[in-house]
């Protein structure tokens, strides 16, 4: 089992080597198990929330706020790529740009789910 398969308790993602880097989350839980698992279940409860804001977003605030949510969410447990695409979206001009921004959420959505996919299987038993 690779580190991208093993349960929260006895994986470690390095930086770039899958979708959660887990240490660097837990610099932020102090290690404290429980609290990271509390953490990505928010995380990928609220994750597709906040996607489905940026696809109601009916101004540029509008699509910004949650793109920035997003974001920050997203570096806060490590989801690099996702803060990457998040990032990228919140340059956008959001309804005004609807091409870019459908393209910019096809990508976010693929992306949360690949981070999902990820933390479901960090919470499984090793």
């Amino acid at each position: 089992m690779d580190a991208a398969t093993k349960p929260l308790s006895c994986a470690h993602s390095p930086r770039g080597a899958g979708p959660i880097d887990l240490a660097h989350l837990r610099r932020f839980t102090l290690g404290d198990k429980r609290l990271e698992e509390e953490i990505l279940k928010l995380f990928i409860e609220q994750a597709p929330v906040t996607i489905e804001a940026m696809r109601r977003a009916q101004t540029k605030r509008d699509w910004v706020r949650a793109a920035h949510t997003l974001k920050g969410s997203a570096r806060a447990v490590g989801a690099w790529r996702l803060a990457e695409l998040a990032e990228s979206a919140e340059r956008l001009e959001g309804p005004s740009d609807r091409p870019n921004c459908a393209l910019a959420l096809r990508h976010l959505e693929e992306a949360a789910g690949v981070a999902r996919a990820h933390i479901v299987s960090l919470t499984s038993p090793c």
